[in-house]
């Protein structure tokens, strides 16, 4: 079993179709339009990812549903979590891919945080209604040690930290008018 898509919903269906469609890269194939069981109605857009016909991300335009004002989109400000906290991750197949999406979001004038995690190395940044997104590449192999030390963890009350990651970067937009630049986080 896959994963076939992760639905959400946009504040704004044009900021959002632009981040998905021409920053992120995916294509807008459906929508679907139908009433709310609360009342009002939606549009359901779906974007597939990578030509992949079984694996999208989907958004929910609403409109005239009672609340609507009040709705909160980032997922971490609607649960009161740290920003971040949730968030959802595509993989790409190397560190060039991954490179070439950080600096094409910083390009587009995104701020990208990136953190080489010992086993899988990633970038992050938001999307229009502030939902954290990543790129991430799997860098490492697990084995037994790995899944006994996760299943300990279920149950660890105390603060019993994992190896720091390799590196941390925290990456400005592209000056156009200046060299890319990094802060490095030591």
């Amino acid at each position: 079993m896959t994963y076939h898509h992760l639905a959400l919903a946009a504040r704004d269906m044009a900021a959002t179709h632009d981040f998905y469609e021409r920053i992120m890269g995916f294509e807008l194939v459906k929508v679907e339009i139908a009433p709310i069981s609360t009342g009002g109605w939606g549009k359901h857009f779906f974007y597939r990812i990578d030509g992949d016909d079984s694996c999208f991300v989907a958004f929910w335009a609403m409109h005239d549903v009672p609340g609507q004002d009040d709705f909160v989109y980032d997922l971490n400000a609607a649960g009161n979590l740290p920003p971040m906290t949730n968030h959802f991750s595509f993989s790409v197949a190397s560190k060039q891919e991954l490179e070439e999406k950080r600096e094409g979001w910083r390009a587009d004038g995104l701020h990208v945080f990136e953190i080489d995690h010992n086993w899988c190395h990633s970038i992050y940044t938001t999307d229009p209604d502030g939902n954290a997104v990543e790129y991430c590449l799997t860098t490492g192999v697990f084995d037994a040690a790995d899944r006994a030390h996760a299943l300990k963890a279920i149950e660890l009350a105390a603060f019993e930290p994992t190896p720091e990651p390799a590196t941390m970067k925290f990456w400005e937009p592209i000056d156009k008018s200046q060299a890319p630049k990094s802060a490095e986080k030591e």
